[in-house]
C-alpha cells in the first residue's frame, strides 16, 4: 500500500501516526485504520471490489430481513407466523418473502418474461444515466427524454403504420424508423442541458430536473389537445398497429427478445466505446476535467454536449422500447424507469457491463415485490427500502473507494478515469 511508500497526501498522513497511537486506542490510531481502510480499498483488484460488491448485498439482505422482521411485531395480521414473548406476534417472514420474490419473478414462463421485460427496460434508463455519469455528468432528465421519445415514436409508427403492409417486411420498416425517431428526440432533450451545461454553466442535475416536467407538461398538452385519442376518457394515443408491435417471445407477456438483444449489444458497444476508443477517453475526460482536457487539445465543452446528447438518445431509446413492447400506445402516467435507472446505474457503479446484473437485480425485485404484495400482504414499501438498502450498502464501498482516490490514498497517484472502474 502506499502508506509504506507515501505516494499520496492521506497515504502519508497514515504512515506519520505516532507509535503511542498505532494500537488503535486514540484518534491517530482511528486515522491510521481509516488510512489504511482507504489504502486498501483503492488498491483493490477487479475480483476483490465484486468479491466486496456480494458480501455488501449478502449483508444488505440480512439487515432488509430483520427490517422486515421486526416490522411484522407492528402489522395486524389474521395468520402471524411466529411469537416471541414479550414482542406479540410477528406477521412476516422474512425467509418467505425472499422465496416469493424469487417465485414471483422466476415461478412460470410468464413470471419470467415479466421479469425480463422489466430488466429490459432498466437496461436502457441504466446506460442512459451510466453514460452521462461516466464523463462526470448527473442526467436526472432520463425519465423526460423517455416520455418524449415515447410520444414520437408512437406518432411516427402511427403514422408510417398506414403506408407500409402488415407482414414482417413492414415490421421492419416501421420498427426501426419509430426507434430512430425515439431516440432522436430524446437526443434533442438531452442535448439541451449538455449545451446550457457547456456554454452557460448551468448545473446539469438542476436542468435536466426541470426539463422532466417541462417534458411531461408538453406531451400531456400534446396528446390531449392535439394528437391524442380524444375518444377516450384517458389521455392517450390511439394504440399503434400490429405491424410495429416488437413479436412477444414468452406466452402471457410481452417481452421481446429482440429488445433485449439489442440492449444487451448497445451495453457492450457502450464499453468498448469508453474504453477501446479515443473518443470515450476524451468524452470522459471532458465532463471532469474540462480544463486539463482543453489544455491537452479536447473540444471539452462539444464532448459534454455530446455526452448528454449520447445519454438522451438511449433514454428516447428506452421509451421506443416502452411503446413498441409493453404498452402499444403512449399513455400517461409511464411509470418512472427514468429514475429508476439512476439506481441501476449506481449500483453498476457507473460500468456499462455491470448495468446488465444491476438491471436483471432490480427487474427481479420489481416483479417480485408484486407477488410479495400478493401473498403475503407485506407492504410494497418494505420491498422499497430493501432496494433502497442493497443500493445504499452496494454503493458505500465505491463511495469511500473514490473518496480515497480524490484525497490520494492507494499506490497510485490521483488520476482522472472520468469514473471508470479498474
Amino acid at each position: 500500500m502506499s502508506g509504506d511508500g507515501g505516494s499520496g497526501s492521506g497515504s502519508s498522513s497514515s504512515s506519520s501516526s505516532s507509535p503511542s497511537s498505532g494500537d488503535g486506542s486514540g484518534d491517530g490510531g482511528w486515522r491510521e485504520r481509516g488510512g489504511a481502510t482507504l489504502d486498501r480499498l483503492v488498491d483493490a483488484s477487479a475480483a476483490e471490489r465484486v468479491a466486496i460488491s456480494l458480501a455488501s448485498l449478502v449483508f444488505a439482505l440480512v439487515v432488509g430481513a430483520v427490517l422486515v422482521f421486526v416490522s411484522g411485531f407492528v402489522a395486524e395480521c389474521s395468520s402471524p407466523f411466529i411469537y416471541l414473548p414479550g414482542l406479540g406476534y410477528g406477521c412476516y417472514n422474512p425467509l418467505e418473502m425472499y422465496w416469493t420474490i424469487l417465485e414471483g419473478a422466476f415461478g412460470s414462463f410468464t413470471d419470467l418474461g415479466q421479469t425480463l421485460l422489466q430488466t429490459t427496460l432498466l437496461l436502457f434508463t441504466g446506460l442512459s444515466v451510466a453514460v452521462a455519469f461516466r464523463a462526470g455528468l448527473f442526467n436526472i432528465g432520463t425519465q423526460g427524454q423517455m416520455v418524449l421519445g415515447a410520444l414520437a415514436t408512437a406518432m411516427t409508427v402511427l403514422t408510417v403504420g398506414e403506408f407500409v403492409p402488415d407482414t414482417l417486411v413492414g415490421s421492419l420498416v416501421v420498427i426501426p424508423i419509430g426507434i430512430v425517431v425515439g431516440g432522436f428526440v430524446g437526443g434533442v432533450w438531452g442535448m439541451i442541458p449538455g449545451l446550457m451545461k457547456a456554454y452557460a454553466n448551468a448545473h446539469e442535475v438542476i436542468t435536466t430536473i426541470m426539463l422532466n416536467f417541462v417534458a411531461a407538461g408538453v406531451a400531456y398538452w400534446l396528446v390531449q389537445v392535439h394528437i391524442g385519442d380524444l375518444a377516450s376518457d384517458s389521455v392517450q394515443t390511439e394504440p399503434i398497429p400490429g405491424v410495429a408491435r416488437l413479436p412477444a417471445s414468452i406466452d402471457g407477456s410481452r417481452f421481446s427478445l429482440i429488445a433485449l438483444v439489442g440492449a444487451l449489444a448497445i451495453a457492450v458497444g457502450i464499453a468498448l466505446l469508453y474504453s477501446r476508443t479515443v473518443i470515450g477517453y476524451d468524452l470522459r475526460t471532458s465532463g471532469i476535467q474540462e480544463a486539463a482536457a482543453e489544455y491537452g487539445g479536447v473540444d471539452a465543452k462539444r464532448n459534454v454536449v455530446t455526452s448528454m446528447t449520447l445519454s438522451g438518445v438511449l433514454g428516447g431509446i428506452a421509451g421506443a422500447i416502452y411503446v413498441t413492447m409493453v404498452q402499444y400506445r403512449w399513455q400517461a402516467g409511464i411509470p418512472p424507469l427514468g429514475f429508476d435507472g439512476i439506481a441501476v446505474s449506481i449500483l453498476a457503479g457507473n460500468n456499462p457491463i455491470g448495468v446488465i446484473p444491476a438491471a436483471l437485480l432490480f427487474g427481479t425485485l420489481k416483479t417480485g415485490s408484486v407477488a410479495v404484495d400478493l401473498s403475503l400482504g407485506i407492504p410494497n414499501e418494505l420491498v422499497e427500502v430493501l432496494r433502497g438498502l442493497i443500493i445504499l450498502f452496494i454503493a458505500m464501498p465505491e463511495f469511500f473507494r473514490l473518496l480515497g482516490k480524490h484525497y490520494g490514498f492507494g499506490s497510485e497517484p490521483v488520476a482522472t478515469d472520468g469514473g471508470e472502474r479498474r
